[in-house]
């Protein structure tokens, strides 16, 4: 059935208010990612000093089996996935990714004989494990527009109790690293126990650091290096979950920055090709008019 005018005017009318929607939150969206990209380049270099510590003191410590947080279990039954997304959602893939990043990972973990249990950190990812019918042991909302160092050290406090208490023998945790508004990248990281965790893995060591190595071997530690780590690795496993967090902010504000530009580019197409359907419809009405005037006149001729 043919629109009218009036049906397209609408149609377009619609189209233009939902525009003005989008680049409203595209520029909020903008606006949030600038000042989530401040706070990640200024948490970043003491993040980096927090695992360059840990790791030193690990390598001077050597072999603690005393530190709860170090202690490796010889059969790993129970592994705790943190999920790390956001509480809305109009952001692309952003909350999609993760879900299935964690899911996929927990499947694995199933068919290693591993009993995968999830934590979640925003509405989102709760949600989704719930519809899934996954085993969720504790989620954490509110607060993934601005999030805290509080808000990290409540979920790294919950995680590390269930670990010393033996109710997890590892932790992971997913995350969008940002790169740019156009790209976040899904990573997934280790955190406890210690010995498995990124802060130690050999590709975290740049040259730099190689270089040092030598250097490092002179330092005397007062008190000494079990003590420094046990107090290290806390703040460790806070540090890098806050980090996680203010990445997964940035990377959901630039994925929703893209999502609703994309969306206002879609709503311009589309109001242009109403505008061209709204103007056949007009041509055919007044072709209609004309035939109809031509055929009156025709009759009173006759």
């Amino acid at each position: 059935m043919a629109q009218t005018q009036r049906d397209v005017r609408e149609r377009i009318g619609s189209v233009k208010n939902i525009q003005k929607i989008t680049r409203a939150m595209e520029m909020v969206a903008a606006a949030r990612l600038r000042r989530a990209e401040q706070r990640i380049e200024a948490l970043r270099p003491y993040a980096d000093a927090i695992r360059r510590m840990t790791r030193q003191a690990a390598e001077a410590a050597g072999s603690v089996p005393r530190l709860p947080l170090l202690q490796e279990r010889e059969n790993v039954g129970t592994v705790g996935l943190l999920l790390v997304a956001g509480d809305r959602g109009l952001a692309g893939a952003f909350n999609s990714n993760i879900v299935r990043a964690g899911v996929a990972v927990g499947r694995e973990h199933s068919a290693e004989g591993h009993h995968a249990v999830y934590f979640a950190s925003g509405r989102r990812p709760a949600s989704s494990l719930r519809f899934r019918g996954l085993e969720l042991a504790d989620s954490f909302t509110g607060f993934t527009d601005r999030p805290a160092y509080a808000d990290a050290r409540r979920i790294a406090e919950r995680v590390m109790a269930a670990y010393v208490d033996g109710d997890l023998d590892q932790v992971e945790i997913f995350y969008n690293r940002y790169v740019s508004p156009l790209s976040q990248v899904v990573s997934r990281e280790t955190l406890l126990p210690l010995a498995q965790a990124t802060v130690l893995a050999e590709e975290e060591e740049d040259e730099q650091e190689r270089r040092e190595g030598e250097a490092r071997a002179l330092v005397e530690y007062e008190p000494d290096p079990e003590e420094i780590l046990g107090r290290l690795i806390p703040d460790y496993v806070e540090v890098s979950i806050y980090r996680a967090l203010l990445e997964s902010t940035a990377s959901e504000h630039g994925a929703r920055m893209t999502a609703m530009r994309n969306a206002s580019e879609n709503a311009r197409t589309l109001i242009e090709d109403l505008t061209l359907e709204m103007n056949r419809a007009r041509q055919a009405e007044i072709t209609q008019e004309i035939m109809e005037v031509v055929a009156g006149a025709e009759g009173l001729v006759g």
